[in-house]
């Protein structure tokens, strides 16, 4: 049986970083797929043999700093301690001029959903595979 315990008087946490991999960044399934360098800006500032040496990539003179910290109070001061936080400025926001036609934008979506469909088939034929092997 679960037991329900208060919550603390004194948070756990003092402060919590985040990286924004997704403002001005498109990734899809087949055209522009994440790699592993699009994550090696993460990893060299998350540091974890240091975290208490971390700094931000985030300031006032570098506005797109992808890496940026907050403390507990700043998070709980905001709307229903909403975590939907952004602060890097969305490019294709600014001008309308920049966003794909919208055939564009279908055609990539009918791509991604495609290629999950094709990975979806392919996990469903592994399944079926070990399925017929062990007599289920």
């Amino acid at each position: 049986m679960w037991k329900l315990t208060p919550a603390s008087e004194i948070p756990w946490t003092k402060k919590l970083w985040i990286y924004d991999l997704r403002t001005n960044k498109h990734f899809t399934l087949k055209t522009n797929p994440l790699k592993r360098s699009d994550l090696d800006e993460f990893v060299q500032l998350y540091n974890p043999g240091s975290r208490n040496q971390r700094t931000a990539s985030w300031n006032a003179e570098n506005l797109t700093g992808r890496w940026r910290c907050y403390d507990y109070e700043d998070l709980i001061a905001r709307d229903k301690a909403s975590l939907d936080i952004f602060w890097i400025k969305d490019d294709s926001l600014e001008d309308s001029d920049n966003l794909p036609e919208p055939g564009v934008l279908a055609a990539e979506i009918v791509e991604d959903l495609e290629a999950a469909l094709e990975q979806f088939r392919e996990i469903a034929g592994d399944f079926r595979a070990e399925n017929e092997k062990s007599g289920a």
